[in-house]
Order: C-alpha cells, then sequence, then structure tokens
C-alpha cells in the first residue's frame, strides 16, 4: 500500500506570521532522509516561540501514558540543551488565538513545566493532513506501543476518517490493522485505558485477548475484574498479564442447587394434615387442620426421645445389628 505524502502538503510555501498567523515547516527525528531534509530546511526559516498556554492538545490522544520515564529524559534534555526539534502545530479550528498541536505534546508539556515558550511551526492543514502527520511522526520515533497505535486508528475511524487514512498515517499492512480492529472490536476502550501502555505487549498478544473475549459475557467479566484490587498492579504489562490468565482460566461454575423434595402425611381419620420439605439441608414440617397444634406440641415434647431413638437407629445401621 502506498504512504500518503502528506508532509509535501504540510510543508507548503511558507508565509510570515506577521501577515497571517501561519508559517509552514516541521522536523522529525527517525523519519527518511528526505523528509527530515525538507523539514530541517524549512524549519531553520519558519519556527516561531509560542506561550504553551495557547496550545491545546491534538483532537485525537495518541498516548496512554504521558509521566513515563521518557518524559522525565525528555525533561532533563531540554532543561539542560533547549528545545532542538520543533513541535507542529495548526491554527485552532474552533478558537481564535489559539493553536492545535498536532504532533509534540511531551514538548508542550516540557514547556509549561519549564515555563518557557514551546517552539514551533504553524501551518493551516485539515482534519486528515492533521491526523496523517500526527501518525506518521509517531511512526518515525517508534516508541509508541502496539495497542497505543491501535487506540489511536480506533478514535480515528470513530470521527469518520476512512481506513486507508489510518493505514497512511501509521503505515499499517492489511494484516495488522485486520488485527487492530479485532482488538478493539471486541476489547471495551475502558478495559485497554485500565491496562494501559503495554510496551512490552505485541500484536499476537492483544489479538489473543481479544479472541478471548469474543464472547459479550467474557468481556463484561473483564470490565468488572479491571475494577478489582487484584488487577491493579503497578506496572501495565502485568496487569495485561494478570486479566488474560484471569480470562484464560476456566470459569467455576456454581453448583446447582438441589430441588427440595415434598410429600405428605395425613392420617386415617384426616384430622390433621402434615406437609414435609426437605432440601437436604432444612428438613420442615408443617401441621394443618384442627389437631395441628396439639400433635405439633405432642412432637416437640418427645424430640429428645425421638432424637435419642434415631442415634440409636443409625449406630446399628453402621455395626450391621
Amino acid at each position: 500500500m502506498a504512504r500518503k505524502d502528506v508532509f509535501g502538503s504540510v510543508m507548503g510555501p511558507a508565509t510570515s506570521v506577521a501577515d497571517s498567523g501561519d508559517v509552514s515547516g516541521y522536523a522529525v527525528r527517525g523519519a527518511s532522509r528526505s523528509i527530515m531534509q525538507s523539514f530541517e530546511e524549512l524549519s531553520k526559516s519558519s519556527v516561531v516561540d509560542l506561550d504553551p498556554g495557547l496550545v491545546d492538545t491534538s483532537f485525537v490522544s495518541d498516548r496512554m501514558d504521558d509521566d513515563d520515564e521518557a518524559f522525565h529524559e525528555l525533561l532533563a534534555a531540554i532543561r539542560e540543551r533547549g528545545q532542538d526539534s520543533p513541535i507542529l502545530v495548526r491554527p485552532h479550528p474552533d478558537s481564535s488565538g489559539r493553536f492545535q498541536t498536532v504532533f509534540g505534546h511531551r514538548r508542550v508539556k516540557v514547556a509549561r513545566q519549564l515555563g518557557r515558550p514551546v517552539r514551533a511551526v504553524v501551518k493551516k492543514i485539515g482534519d486528515e493532513d492533521h491526523v496523517i502527520a500526527q501518525g506518521q511522526e509517531n511512526a518515525a520515533r517508534a516508541n509508541l506501543s502496539f495497542i497505543e497505535r491501535t487506540l489511536f486508528a480506533d478514535r480515528i475511524l470513530k470521527r469518520g476518517h476512512s481506513p486507508e487514512t489510518v493505514k497512511s498515517a501509521l503505515a499499517l499492512d492489511d494484516t495488522t490493522f485486520s488485527k487492530m480492529r479485532s482488538v478493539t472490536n471486541n476489547i471495551p476502550e475502558q478495559v485497554i485505558v485500565a491496562v494501559g501502555a503495554a510496551k512490552s505487549i505485541g500484536r499476537d498478544r492483544w489479538w489473543q485477548l481479544a479472541k478471548l473475549m469474543e464472547h459479550p459475557r467474557t468481556a463484561a467479566r473483564a470490565a468488572e475484574y479491571v475494577t478489582t484490587a487484584d488487577f491493579a498492579e503497578p506496572g501495565s504489562d502485568a496487569r495485561f498479564a494478570r486479566l488474560f490468565d484471569f480470562l484464560n482460566a476456566p470459569v467455576k461454575q456454581p453448583r446447582a442447587a438441589s430441588k427440595p423434595q415434598e410429600k405428605a402425611w395425613v392420617p386415617q381419620d384426616k384430622s390433621v394434615r402434615a406437609k414435609i420439605t426437605d432440601t437436604g439441608k432444612v428438613f420442615t414440617l408443617a401441621l394443618k387442620s384442627k389437631d395441628a397444634s396439639p400433635f405439633g406440641a405432642f412432637i416437640a415434647d418427645k424430640l429428645d426421645e425421638l432424637f435419642e431413638a434415631f442415634r440409636a437407629s443409625e449406630t446399628a445401621k453402621k455395626t450391621g445389628d
């Protein structure tokens, strides 16, 4: 599948910030040499400093864990050396005077924490080019986990973009895209978010989990399990393993309750009626009619004697007498 060259359209002719508030340029690490050269050349003449308080997040999230070790390394590097690579933003489509991040969310967060302007390239682009540029820059950095990429793809689709746009944004082949769809079709988003980025869990393991959760009852069990203390492991890889083992274990079926045994007793003169119910653990004798009360009192008075007779009978059975 041909990958859409969104960077050419994103990196169109630059204009002055003073004239239109729109400049073009883009820098990325890990992309192809030709793309990097284009970004570097454009960024040298079109990077501006923005107040990070005016920069909002993208309309579609691509990360699940923000406060990770990589972020702290980035914070330390920018504090020491400054921001080497500018972010890409577009004028906010709904808020005049504000900007929306296409990529570089962590650099915006670092700038806020350090109280510094964020170096940025501003470009007017539509939603489709926005998600493709965001996805391709993330693919170039290659530090998003499979499930982060999968959730990003699902969110793009839910906003009405086509599968071809998703494949272009994330450079996906048909097999990987199909397995991503299986994951998000069978695993509720709240379960995925509860597990987290799971950096070391790859495509096949998530697909196996999705197969386990094809039945709605299993999905409901998973949604309940991720709220329990047993699931709450500190690491997302460990949480994935806990969930997988829980769903893969055989389900203990509750023992079916035995049906109560019932019978009736009536003397020849029908002066009293007895209903006997035996559940195995509870034995009930209910008496009715005019002689019910005196007959019941008679039985109650004889309970000690009857119980001793019962014990003697049981002993005789055991000894064979």
